[in-house]
């Protein structure tokens, strides 16, 4: 097996399972490149701390450039930016960018993925699994300029009550209102009341999740402000 390794532009490092999904940007020649999911080999592919883990201790942070030693691509149903990691090796961090450089990793507008596919609680938050190709990219960086956080309790009719962190915006006309699983964010607004909060302009990694009653949904892999 031929090793190799990626460098990335860290844009997600967001809860999953009993671990971490992190993607970004590739760079190449100082130029940013095709989306990278790195993944474990355990089922749901999700990274433990040990496997994300910088030499000094630390783990790694969205806006983070960091090396990362690859074992062979991995794609999954139609996660094609898939790739396994070495685990026998750290992670390094390379340098961090900030607000302004995170810009240069904008895509290009077009709609997030499908619309029209709503859950219970959701708007415009997943796809029919008949709707996507195997395998397409499920990754995507946007900018957005009303973003507001709404921490609900969803469930509750169903006795089955539990908080919930969400995120409203509109993007190329379409109204979103997506779970979001960037943890720190989670633990910010968990942390308060119940209530609505109004974030403004930001940027979003949205995130589709592999399938689940036969649907994929979009999901806010991370927030990031000025």
């Amino acid at each position: 097996m031929q090793k190799y390794s990626k460098t990335i532009l860290c844009l997600a490092n967001s809860r999953k399972t009993s671990g971490r999904c992190i993607a970004g940007r590739e760079l190449v020649n100082n130029k940013l490149g095709d989306w990278i999911r790195p993944v474990s080999a355990r089922d749901s592919g999700e990274l433990s701390e040990l496997d994300r883990r910088y030499k000094n201790g630390r783990h790694p942070q969205v806006l983070d450039i960091i090396r990362i030693p690859m074992l062979a691509p991995n794609p999954h149903q139609f996660q094609a930016e898939n790739h396994l990691i070495d685990d026998e090796y750290y992670w390094t961090l390379e340098r961090q960018v900030d607000w302004a450089g995170v810009q240069n990793a904008l895509d290009g507008p077009a709609p997030l993925w499908i619309n029209g596919d709503s859950s219970y609680s959701g708007i415009n938050d997943r796809v029919s699994a008949k709707n996507l190709e195997q395998p397409q990219g499920t990754l995507r960086l946007i900018k957005v300029s009303d973003l507001r956080i709404e921490v609900v309790v969803e469930g509750a009719e169903f006795n089955n009550g539990k908080r919930k962190v969400r995120g409203r915006f509109t993007y190329g006309g379409a109204q979103h209102y997506l779970s979001i699983t960037d943890p720190q964010i989670e633990a910010k607004y968990f942390a308060r009341a119940n209530g609505i909060f109004q974030i403004g302009e930001a940027i979003l990694c949205i995130s589709l999740g592999e399938i689940y009653n036969d649907y994929a949904y979009k999901l806010i892999a991370s927030v990031i402000t000025a």
